[in-house]
């Protein structure tokens, strides 16, 4: 059977998957934040302008991404430096009014976790998230017979019956678009990719403060728990506070599993804001992990942390990468590495369906990235009429010579050059992911 038709089998067999989910009330289990995201309203025009009137001197050799925004230089500097080289990643932000005055903004939802689960909700599939902004905007979002989180009274509810008690965490987010040109000075210079900044002003999710409630949910209830996901310890700062929270998670992972041996334990990856946490976390955590879920950039990035060798354009150097990476931190079963033409399973056999696990995330990502919000099961349709990315079809062909092909499972996704979105793309293909679970 070709890719295609395996796309389209897939998507005819979704309605099946969401009411058996429904039925059985199966859930995942997203965390572990949340945060009110601002989506600006993104033009090169804008920039152009503010670049002519703060920086109309600047060079090049200028450019480079601030630390932290403090002023309306570093913030131009570093939205030009991402823009130029086509990367995405987060920056923190001190200065916010900066931000305020120079672009227009609209609300979204931020988090790995509650835009995985606004991702199936849009296709009919229940989860249970764990939330630490509960803003009343946060929960206004999120806001659906199909996203459930719990109460502290240990009672499954949905968010407009929460009461909101954390502090307010807001994520201003940038998206430039591959072709537009940026006017730096005397030079004219276009965006090679379209991706994304993330300006973070921390708050509560520099603390991640878990919800004994939410943990002692999952564990009584685990058979119901279909898999259960750990994300965004990326914005801890203090080491000793992130050992007490991974120690916790480790303690309800061995409950979670006790009760519920068949159970996904499933890590996704994400931008740190400090190497040496970055490190404390993997080398704590993975080995309790059945899989880790990365991008590319979050590939290179954790394997130059350990010397090993990376070309990311290169389909068998992520291929040994990825199973460096399973190899040494002792991941139970497997790394899934996602990108825009392909997503990959690198690991042992699975009792579930992982190739169509990869497609589903495939789908929400791209209905994501064409339509500029959470896909619904007819814009999954439409999906299907896209080609295959060439790069995707290439990289799948190599693997089936390799002597990797009896542990790679790849799945080239449906291309779009140019996304309406860039933002919780790796997020709503996590929340696909689950429905193989």
């Amino acid at each position: 059977m070709g890719i295609s038709e395996k796309y389209l089998l897939a998507y005819e067999k979704l309605d099946q998957i969401t009411q058996k989910h429904l039925a059985q009330k199966c859930f995942p289990a997203m965390g572990y934040t949340s945060n009110l995201d601002l989506l600006c309203d993104f033009k090169i025009e804008t920039l152009n302008k503010l670049l002519k009137k703060y920086l109309p001197e600047a060079k090049l050799s200028d450019i480079k991404s601030a630390e932290k925004v403090v002023s309306i230089e570093t913030l131009l500097k570093t939205i030009v430096f991402f823009c130029l080289n086509g990367i995405g990643g987060e920056v923190d932000v001190e200065n916010i009014k900066v931000l305020e005055e120079s672009f227009k903004w609209k609300y979204g939802m931020g988090g790995t976790a509650v835009q995985a689960a606004m991702a199936l909700a849009a296709i009919g599939c229940p989860s249970i998230v764990h939330l630490t902004d509960d803003s009343r905007e946060v929960c206004d979002i999120l806001d659906s017979p199909y996203i459930y989180t719990v109460s502290k009274n240990g009672e499954l509810i949905h968010t407009n019956e929460v009461v909101s008690s954390a502090e307010q965490e807001i994520h201003f987010i940038i998206q430039f678009k591959k072709g537009d040109m940026i006017k730096l000075g005397k030079e004219e210079i276009q965006i090679p990719l379209s991706n994304r900044l993330i300006l973070t002003k921390i708050t509560v999710n520099e603390f991640v403060p878990f919800s004994d409630s939410y943990f002692k949910y999952i564990e009584k209830n685990a058979s119901r728990i279909s898999s259960n996901v750990l994300s965004s310890f990326n914005a801890l700062s203090d080491k000793g506070l992130l050992m007490k929270r991974l120690n916790y998670v480790k303690q309800h992972l061995r409950k979670y599993k006790n009760n519920n041996p068949s159970g996904m334990v499933f890590f996704e990856d994400a931008h740190y804001h400090n190497s040496e946490i970055r490190k404390l976390c993997l080398e704590t955590i993975y080995s309790q992990v059945d899989i880790v879920s990365l991008n590319e950039e979050e590939l290179k990035y954790t394997l130059e942390m350990y010397n090993f060798p990376i070309n990311i354009e290169s389909i068998i150097s992520s291929v040994e990468g990825a199973r460096f990476i399973k190899e040494k931190f002792r991941v139970q079963k497997g790394i899934i590495v996602h990108t825009k033409d392909y997503s990959m399973y690198v690991g042992n056999k699975l009792e579930v369906d992982i190739e169509s696990g990869l497609i589903y995330g495939n789908l929400l990502a791209t209905a994501k990235a064409e339509n500029g919000w959470y896909g619904n099961k007819s814009q999954l349709k439409e999906l299907l009429k896209l080609p295959l990315s060439s790069k995707g079809v290439e990289a799948k062909n190599i693997i089936s010579t390799s002597e990797y092909a009896g542990e790679v499972v790849i799945i080239p996704t449906k291309y779009i050059d140019k996304p309406k979105y860039t933002i919780g793309l790796g997020d709503s293909f996590v929340g696909g992911v689950q429905l193989c679970f």
